[in-house]
C-alpha cells in the first residue's frame, strides 16, 4: 500500500477544515447622517422615533464622547483619509484634495474589499468623483446640499456607464432612494468578497423637506412644548442613560453667535427667545419647521431599517460592522426662525394653509438657531463652531460576530480614528509610501480597544474651523471663538462649558495653546487677515475652488 496515496487526500482535508475556520473578514457600513444634533436620536436622549437605531446602539456600543470636525467637507475628508480636514485638502467647504492622502476604500481594495458609496459626497464634484477615489460604485449627490425630492440634476451614478434607476414622477425622495442604491451594492451577500459601503445621507441638512405622514407625527407636539420644555425633556433623559452625569447644567438659551460671526444677517437680539414669550403665528411657524426636521431623521432612520432586514435577510448581517454618527451639530442658520428660499437673513413667516406647504417639494426652508439649540442638548453652539454643540456627535458601534463591548463607552474618539480602526478590522495596510513623509497617518488611533471594553489610549484630540478652534487633553479642554480669546473647561466637571477656568489655569492654558501651534504648524494651518484681526487658512490646500 502506498501511504502517499492517502496522504495528500488528508492533508487537503485539515487544511480546508483550518481554512474553515479562520473568521472572514467583516463587511463594513459607515453611516454618515448630515447635520444631526447630539441629542437628536432617541437613544441620545430625543422624542425623535429611531428605533432602528435604538436597535443598533442597544446590541451595540454607543461612545458618549466623540467627535467630528463641525462642518460638512472637513468632517468627511477626515473619515474618508484619517488625517487632519487641513492636512486632506479641505479645511473648508472650498478644497481639493491633497495629492499624497490616500483614502479609506483605496486601502481596503488592496485587502480584498469591494467599496461602494451612496449619498453626499462633497469632497471636489464632478471634477474629483467617488470612483476616483477609490470607490467601484457610486450613486449620491457630488455637491453640498439639494432638495430632497428633486433627482435631476442633483443626484447622479458613476461610473457613468451604470444604469441608474427609474422613479416615476412625484415618487423621487433622496433618503429613501439612498436606501435603494444601498441595498441594490451591498447585493445577495453569496460572494465571498467582503465589501466597504459609504452610506451619507443628506437628512437632516436644509433644505428640509420630509413626506407628510412623517411631518404630522411631530408638529402638534412642537407647537405645544417649544424648544424650552425639548431641552429640559432631552437633559434628563441624557442623564436618566448615563450619557451626562446627574445634574448636569443646561447653559441659558445659547447666545446668538451671529451677531458677531455672520454678516448675512439682521439679527440684532443677542439671546433666543423663550418659546413662551413667542406669538402663535410664529410659533405654528417654527413647530412646522422643526417637525419636517424631526421627520427627515424619523424617515432616515427607515431608511437604515430597510438596510439592516437586507442585510439579515441575507445572513449578512451578524458579520458587518456598523458605524453611525453625523458629521457636525445642527445648523443654527441664521437666527431663531431660520430661512427661507438661501441660506441668508431671509424669512418668511408661514401662516394658514401655507404652513402645509412647508417640508414639500416646493419649499425651501430651514429651522433656525433656537431649535439647533435644542437639537444639540446639552451643549453650547451649533456647527460651525468647536464648543461642544459644533463638534459632539452620537456615535453607534454594532457588530454581532465581534463586538465584545456593549453600552456606553466614554471615550473620547475623533473622525480620524476610522482609518485605523477600519484598517485593523479588515487586516488592511496603510500604504505609508504614498509621499506621506510630510503627513502623519497616526492622527487618529485604533477604536478597538473602546470595541473590546477596554479604555481608549490617552492622546490630545485638535480642531480648527473658520478661526473657531479647539485642544481636548483628557478632561481639558481649550476652545475658542474666531478672534476670541481662548476659554478653559474641565469637561468631567463641566460638560457644558458653563465655567471658564482660564483665568484661573494660565500655565494649562499656555501648555495647551503651545501645544495647539504645534499642530497647526504640522497641518499646515497658516494665518490670513479677516476683519483686522486673523483666522486660519490651508496651505496644502491645491484649490480655493467652492464645492457647495
Amino acid at each position: 500500500m502506498n501511504p502517499t496515496r492517502f496522504a495528500l487526500p488528508l492533508l487537503l482535508t485539515a487544511f480546508s477544515l483550518v481554512r474553515a475556520a479562520e473568521p472572514a473578514k467583516p463587511n463594513i457600513l459607515l453611516i454618515l447622517a448630515d447635520d444631526v444634533g447630539y441629542s437628536d436620536l432617541a437613544c441620545y436622549g430625543s422624542e425623535i422615533a429611531t428605533p432602528n437605531l435604538d436597535s443598533l446602539a442597544a446590541g451595540g456600543l454607543r461612545i458618549a464622547q466623540f467627535y467630528n470636525s463641525a462642518r460638512c467637507s472637513p468632517t468627511r475628508a477626515s473619515i474618508l483619509t484619517g488625517l487632519n480636514p487641513h492636512q486632506a485638502g479641505f479645511p473648508n467647504l472650498g478644497g481639493r484634495w491633497a495629492t499624497n492622502c490616500v483614502t479609506l476604500p483605496e486601502v481596503l481594495k488592496s485587502a480584498g474589499y469591494r467599496t461602494t458609496m451612496v449619498g453626499k459626497w462633497h469632497l471636489g464634484g464632478i471634477n474629483a468623483p467617488p470612483t476616483r477615489h477609490g470607490f467601484d460604485e457610486f450613486y449620491g449627490m457630488l455637491g453640498g446640499f439639494n432638495s430632497c425630492w428633486q433627482e435631476n440634476p442633483f443626484y447622479t451614478r458613476w461610473p457613468q456607464d451604470r444604469t441608474k434607476r427609474v422613479y416615476a414622477p412625484g415618487h423621487f425622495y433622496s433618503t429613501d432612494v439612498f436606501a435603494d442604491y444601498a441595498i441594490d451594492f451591498i447585493g445577495d451577500g453569496k460572494s465571498r468578497q467582503p465589501w466597504f459601503q459609504y452610506l451619507a445621507f443628506n437628512a437632516a441638512h436644509f433644505p428640509l423637506g420630509a413626506p407628510e405622514a412623517d411631518i404630522e407625527k411631530y408638529e402638534a407636539m412642537y407647537f405645544a412644548k417649544g424648544w424650552d420644555a425639548i431641552r429640559d425633556e432631552r437633559l434628563a433623559r441624557q442623564e436618566k442613560m448615563g450619557l451626562l452625569p446627574k445634574d448636569t447644567l443646561l447653559p441659558p438659551r445659547t447666545i446668538n453667535p451671529a451677531n458677531k460671526a455672520n454678516s448675512q444677517t439682521g439679527w440684532a437680539d443677542k439671546q433666543t427667545p423663550a418659546w413662551s414669550s413667542l406669538p402663535e403665528d410664529r410659533r405654528r411657524d417654527l413647530a412646522r419647521r422643526m417637525a419636517v426636521y424631526a421627520a427627515m431623521i424619523d424617515h432616515m432612520d427607515q431608511a437604515i431599517g430597510r438596510v439592516v432586514a437586507h442585510l439579515k435577510a441575507t445572513k449578512q448581517f451578524d458579520n458587518t460592522v456598523i458605524f453611525f454618527l453625523s458629521d457636525n451639530g445642527a445648523c443654527a442658520e441664521w437666527d431663531p426662525f431660520g430661512f427661507d428660499g438661501k441660506s441668508g437673513p431671509n424669512n418668511i413667516l408661514h401662516t394658514g394653509a401655507d404652513l402645509k406647504n412647508v417640508g414639500g417639494p416646493n419649499s425651501y426652508v430651514s429651522y433656525g438657531s433656537g431649535w439647533a439649540n435644542a437639537c444639540n442638548t446639552p451643549f453650547k453652539y451649533y456647527k460651525h463652531f468647536s464648543h461642544e454643540g459644533g463638534v459632539r456627535t452620537p456615535f453607534i458601534v454594532h457588530w454581532p460576530a465581534g463586538l465584545k463591548a456593549k453600552g456606553m463607552a466614554p471615550g473620547p474618539g475623533y473622525i480620524t480614528d476610522f482609518m485605523p480602526t477600519i484598517c485593523e478590522l479588515a487586516g488592511a495596510t496603510y500604504p505609508k509610501q504614498r509621499g506621506l513623509a510630510a503627513i502623519q497617518p497616526e492622527e487618529g488611533i485604533s477604536l478597538l480597544p473602546a470595541m473590546n471594553g477596554q479604555p481608549l489610549p490617552a492622546r490630545r484630540i485638535f480642531i480648527e474651523h473658520e478661526g473657531n478652534r479647539s485642544v481636548r487633553d483628557g478632561d481639558w479642554k481649550l476652545v475658542a471663538r474666531h478672534g476670541e480669546p481662548w476659554e478653559l473647561y474641565n469637561l468631567a466637571a463641566d460638560p457644558t462649558e458653563m465655567n471658564d477656568l482660564a483665568a484661573k489655569a494660565p500655565a494649562r492654558v499656555k501648555t495647551l495653546e503651545a501645544a495647539y501651534a504645534e499642530w497647526e504648524t504640522r497641518c499646515g494651518v497658516k494665518e490670513r487677515p479677516v476683519r483686522g484681526k486673523m483666522k486660519k487658512t490651508n496651505i496644502n490646500q491645491a484649490s480655493s475652488a467652492v464645492d457647495d
